[in-house]
């Protein structure tokens, strides 16, 4: 574990909402490190998304007061968008740390990065040019399967944002990170992330779970983000 407090910043994917993290921000309070959790929805549901969300993100941030080392932990689709978060901040970033995340792809879009045809299956089920909420990419609803509290399903379903379908094909912001970095894994889908990480040589931690633990069981995914941020920090 860390030797002095540090000041987690948690960030939702752009296709979730809050409370997908809300239970590990209580969890790595409990353990001794505060931890803000931004409402980021407002800043994804229309074009440019890119530019509108890390402006949303900076000028929230500004409203923070922030303690002792201030790490940014990225769950899902908030991996690609971290450096561009650190770099926009005030306050120096002492590392990052990817939650069962894409890595960053400066200059890429998130279209550049899938299978074609699951763009195209998106494209197809969109409407007026807005996605379905995340939980209606996937048949059966992941929510169903992966949270079995009726009221913190309800409550991440109600919240996942329509998102532009013109969010995938926005290249990302061209910003590098260089400086201590981190990877939790929770589930199989970000297997090759995870691979990339270690031959980067990053800290690396494995949990046998699913992707939304943080918000379902929290505590072992707030203890396995400490031991990483105590090998980088």
């Amino acid at each position: 574990m860390p030797a002095s407090p540090i000041t987690a910043v948690l960030v939702h994917s752009p296709f979730l909402g809050p409370a997908s993290l809300r239970p590990l921000a209580d969890a790595l309070a409990a353990h001794g490190h505060p931890a803000v959790l931004l409402d980021l929805r407002p800043s994804v549901v229309a074009a440019p998304v890119h530019q509108v969300l890390v402006g949303a993100f900076a000028d929230a941030m500004g409203a923070e007061d922030l303690a002792g080392q201030v790490v940014l932990i990225g769950h899902s689709g908030a991996g690609p968008l971290l450096p561009a978060f650190a770099d926009a901040l005030e306050d120096t970033v002492s590392g990052l740390v990817f939650l069962d995340a894409g890595l960053p792809t400066p200059g890429r879009s998130w279209r550049d990065t899938v299978p074609a045809e699951l763009y195209t299956r998106l494209r197809a089920a969109s409407r007026e040019g807005q996605l379905p909420r995340w939980q209606r990419w996937f048949e059966p609803d992941p929510l169903t399967e992966l949270v079995a509290d009726v009221e913190l399903r309800a409550e991440i379903a109600d919240e996942a944002p329509e998102v532009p379908v013109a969010f995938l094909k926005e290249p990302r912001p061209d910003v590098e990170w260089d400086g201590p970095a981190g990877y939790v894994a929770l589930s199989a889908a970000y297997a090759d992330d995870v691979a990339a990480a270690e031959r980067l040589g990053w800290p690396v931690r494995r949990l046998d779970t699913h992707h939304l633990a943080p918000a379902t069981d929290p505590d072992p995914v707030a203890v396995a983000v400490l031991e990483v941020l105590a090998k980088l920090l």
